[in-house]
């Protein structure tokens, strides 16, 4: 399975799956697909490029004695600068190309040129190679100060929003910095991959708990399943609590994942009651070539947004995405008592006159905020869907309005900074009336029924303290939630894709078992010569000549083997690839039967997984022999132990890129396993532990409660028969290297204590 630290298979699988529908039959085709799967290994080296710019960034500001919320800004501003400039970059050639091409005038270019293209017209002075190329003299971190507020001069949506604090920088620690995000890589690199980097560095410092304990930037995995069901794809997009603006980029990637424009399709409304955190917001939009609105608001007392027709967001809101600090306890009760955003009355006042919790605060205007066909999808603390009191009579209320769409629960430590689970609440207000009759048991998504999904064992781990969703969780998650709105059609789709994902995966599979085997074979045959050669040397021990000999006969027997079962597998694979490649099936049935015919070869990619280690373990223990045989009489006849240990290093990367593609087949095809054993018909169902609909009465007999684990039981248990052992030494490998770092931080910590006093 995929990890996020190696985050190139999202990439990857999407290209691969765009790829195979297409037959690559000419010359000209044939270069396109090189082109494409270039790409693609370009973008695998993203996460590296994150976290060596991270660590190499992150050394830097130890060594400055800065905190990571002093440090925060102005990295982000230096990362926004080299974005920007790469737009400009870019928007200057494609204006250059129009203008040769006749397809525009040649004539003094304009600012409206520039933004029309996603960039900004950024004057001299704000551009990243002449800031490195000042004379010397010229202080950096002034020169820098005078960009940033040059670039707010143009353009209107980040005045005063810019970072121009420098100053806190030695200007050779700040032109150190700036020389980080100044390689051939970056300064080539796309607005998508700069927009990944800036929400990389977002994360990292929400990690390391900056601003307000890192409370402004929202888990990807979260954000994007809130997306995937609500579908925000057109009209007023709103973020009552919008941090670092994450809801709107999410949603942008949607919208253009979908082919469209996003500025076109939508409009950005967010609030934020912490001015810092707007800064992010409006960098983060302008970094990804989005603008919104978004203003500095206390959403618990101020509305102060209007449409470009006067209106109110209130009652206006196509979507409402958020995710709102938990349980607040401070809220004045006599300010928002009469409010009109709180149609359900306040959840309890304590003596003091504050609201007790202000989770049905937020909830409530989420709510109120839609307009009749509205959705709306926010995080939530556990412990809301179930609390009482005035808390359940809102609730009660909510529900009765049928309104209450898709409740999600989602387990601890997917927040960078706090370990607490949460819930995915959503809304739908265009949800239809239930239907009279017969057949009303077989209907899911009307009004007054709730989709249940308990996500709490779906999860992979990031790190020591950190989950997510892989890419595929979230397809899975979200292809529930397409049988319960009864799109069958989704579904099957996307188990489509997933076998053409297999068949892609496949069909990659000879090439680096070719690869593995030439390595193999070089380093056997230097073996089997050096065996030979030292086969008369007197200061050889017989025991020596014996235990070497028979750790190359069981190589050989092993690689046999290999070869029968890799012959055996290949043509498999070829068969089923002449079945499914170019026609894969679209109805159940069909997919159910290649999902079967499939299961077979994934039990010999397991198979040949173990062989290739073996394989491998084999010729490692052969070379410690030949080494420890070597003495000084028979160095002459290891000359090349350089050109043996090259080799080896070449047969263990060759062995890891072929276990990565036997092992991806197999997961894709994995994918298909889980959802037809849980949805065998392609029609929503009651999974225990994991999903089920209710309606009105049942959610009333429980108390009125929305917690999904309260409904849906508890899964069976089950044999994990594809455990991945490798998986589990990774683990354990990142439990590990977790505890060793907080053991260094924790004994800097002591130490410097310790110092402080004496």
């Amino acid at each position: 399975m995929c990890r996020l630290g190696n985050q190139l298979c999202i990439v990857r699988n999407d290209l691969s799956s765009s790829l195979s529908g297409i037959k690559f039959q000419n010359h000209t085709l044939n270069n396109l697909k090189l082109k494409l799967l270039m790409t693609a290994n370009a973008l695998q080296n993203i996460s590296k490029i994150e976290d060596s710019l991270w660590e190499a960034a992150d050394q830097m500001r130890a060594n400055s004695k800065l905190s990571s919320s002093e440090y925060c800004m102005p990295v982000l501003g230096v990362i926004f600068l080299r974005h920007a400039c790469n737009r400009y970059d870019a928007a200057l050639k494609q204006i250059e190309a129009d203008q040769t091409a006749g397809k525009m005038p040649k004539r003094p270019l304009e600012k409206a040129d520039f933004i029309k293209r996603r960039a900004l017209m950024l004057p001299e002075q704000a551009r990243y190679d002449y800031l490195l190329k000042l004379p010397s003299g010229v202080k950096l971190s002034d020169a820098l100060g005078e960009a940033m507020t040059a670039i707010e001069e143009d353009f209107e949506p980040l005045a005063g929003q810019l970072p121009k604090d420098y100053h806190i920088f030695e200007d050779r620690l700040l032109e150190d910095l700036m020389r980080i995000f100044d390689s051939e890589e970056l300064r080539s690199a796309s607005g998508d991959v700069f927009g990944r980097i800036y929400e990389y560095f977002l994360m990292k410092f929400a990690m390391q708990g900056a601003q307000d304990n890192g409370e402004f930037f929202t888990p990807p995995s979260l954000v994007q399943t809130l997306i995937n069901v609500i579908e925000p794809d057109h009209g007023v997009v709103t973020d009552l609590a919008c941090g670092s603006g994450g809801m709107f980029v999410q949603s942008s990637h949607f919208i253009e994942h979908e082919g469209l424009d996003t500025m076109k399709r939508v409009t950005f409304y967010g609030q934020e009651k912490t001015a810092t955190t707007i800064r992010l917001a409006k960098m983060n939009l302008a970094v990804h070539g989005l603008e919104g609105d978004i203003i500095e608001a206390n959403t618990f007392y101020e509305d102060p947004h209007r449409l470009q027709d006067g209106r109110s967001l209130w009652g206006n809101c196509d979507f409402v995405m958020a995710n709102p600090p938990f349980n607040v306890d401070m809220v004045d009760a006599e300010l928002v008592k009469d409010d009109r955003r709180l149609p359900f009355g306040l959840p309890g006042v304590n003596k003091d006159k504050r609201v007790s919790n202000g989770n049905y605060l937020w909830i409530s205007y989420f709510h109120s905020y839609l307009n009749p066909t509205g959705r709306a999808g926010f995080v939530m603390s556990s412990q809301a869907s179930s609390a009482g009191h005035g808390e359940k009579e809102v609730r009660r209320k909510l529900v009765e309005t049928g309104d209450v769409d898709v409740m999600i629960a989602i387990r601890s430590n997917f927040f960078y900074t706090r370990t607490v689970p949460c819930e995915l609440w959503h809304f739908d207000k265009n949800k239809p009336p239930l239907p009279q009759g017969e057949g009303r048991g077989e209907v899911y998504n009307y009004r007054g029924n709730v989709l249940m999904l308990d996500a709490r064992n779906i999860y992979r781990k990031v790190t020591r303290k950190i989950y997510d969703f892989s890419p595929e969780q979230l397809a899975n998650l979200t292809a529930v939630v397409w049988l319960y709105r009864g799109q069958k059609d989704r579904y099957l789709g996307l188990v489509k894709e997933y076998l053409n994902k297999v068949c892609v995966e496949a069909a990659a599979i000879p090439a680096v078992l070719d690869n593995f085997e030439t390595a193999l074979i070089e380093l056997r045959d230097q073996l089997s010569s050096f065996a030979d050669n030292v086969k008369n040397l007197e200061s050889i021990t017989p025991e020596q000549k014996t235990a070497l000999a028979e750790a190359l006969a069981e190589l050989v027997d092993a690689e046999t083997a290999y070869n029968s079962d890799r012959a055996s597998l290949v043509d498999g694979l070829v068969s089923f690839r002449g079945l499914y490649e170019n026609a894969p099936p679209t109805v159940n049935l069909g997919q159910h039967s290649a999902r079967v015919a499939f299961a077979p070869l994934a039990e010999k990619v397991k198979g040949m997984v173990k062989q290739i280690d073996l394989l491998y373990k084999l010729v490692v223990r052969c070379a410690q022999l030949a080494q420890e045989t070597a003495t000084v009489e028979a160095a002459a006849e290891f000359h090349d132990r350089r050109l043996a240990s090259k080799r080896l290093k070449q047969l263990d990367e060759a062995r890891k890129q072929a276990v990565e593609q036997l092992k991806l087949a197999a997961y894709f095809h994995r994918q298909i396993v889980w959802l037809q054993n849980r949805f065998p018909d392609a029609e929503m169902c009651a999974v225990p532990g994991l999903c089920k609909v209710v309606n009105r009465a049942e959610i009333e007999s429980a108390d009125w409660s929305l917690t999904p684990g309260r409904f849906v039981g508890v899964a069976p248990v089950e044999v994990d028969e594809d455990f991945d052992f490798e998986q589990a030494i990774q683990d354990i490998h990142i439990e590990l290297k977790g505890l060793n770092a907080e053991a260094v931080e924790l004994a800097a910590r002591i130490e410097q204590n310790f110092s402080e006093l004496f």
